[in-house]
């Protein structure tokens, strides 16, 4: 629950009967619109969940907040998820369960400024896509298949000009730009799995998820 506000604390009594006489393993929430926040945000906000739905075998709810009233049952399960890699919106959907949901309108924090730029969202719309989709890689190798057979394709049209036209092979300018795009396109591919293989390397660590410093146990 945030201390800004923006997670109503008026839902709080109905989170609850709903876990405790509706037999619900969960009451999660979810904001229905982003008034208040910056047009290009809210776009980008719809755009990702909407792509994220498409690539992952996980449901992202569009506005989901990590407000969520759970039963033990649900806390166990999400604390038995030992990875280091913690996508909150991702594990909540992955452990299942019976989950309610309680829409409400966005509402303004009381005080304070958020924490999240522009460019921290874009990178924790990265750690969801790879944490629970590997979409990604498929289509970087569909891309280096496609550039394959282009290149083929336009091999062969030289080959023919050359040998029934007579045309010689010419325009060093256009073949940089051909090397220039296939080498972006190469990085591109490579850019994709090296966030796939920093992920394995932050997991294969083994570090604690967090650390007690005192227990009375």
């Amino acid at each position: 629950m945030d201390a800004d506000l923006q997670d109503p604390p008026s839902l709080l009594l109905e989170m609850y009967q709903s876990v405790t006489k509706e037999n619900y393993d969960a009451v999660a929430t979810r904001r229905t619109t982003r008034k208040g926040e910056p047009i290009i945000r809210s776009f980008f906000a719809k755009l990702f969940y909407k792509m994220i739905n498409q690539i992952s075998k996980i449901e992202m709810v569009d506005g989901a907040r990590d407000y969520i009233f759970m039963k033990r049952t649900v806390v166990d399960a999400i604390l038995s998820l030992q990875e280091y890699n913690r996508y909150s919106k991702g594990l909540f959907s992955f452990v299942g369960f019976q989950v309610k949901w309680i829409s409400y309108e966005n509402v303004a924090r009381v005080a304070g400024k958020t924490k999240w730029s522009f460019w921290k969202l874009i990178g924790y719309a990265l750690e969801g896509i790879t944490a629970f989709s590997t979409t990604p890689l498929i289509f970087s190798s569909l891309l280096g298949l496609l550039f394959c057979f282009v290149s083929f394709i336009l091999i062969v049209i030289i080959i023919v000009k050359t040998l029934v036209l007579g045309d010689s092979t010419s325009g060093w300018p256009s073949l940089v730009c051909i090397i220039f795009m296939v080498s972006g396109i190469q990085l591109f591919s490579l850019g994709i799995i090296g966030q796939y293989l920093s992920k394995t390397y932050l997991e294969v660590k083994k570090r604690p998820i967090y650390i007690v410093k005192e227990t009375n146990l």
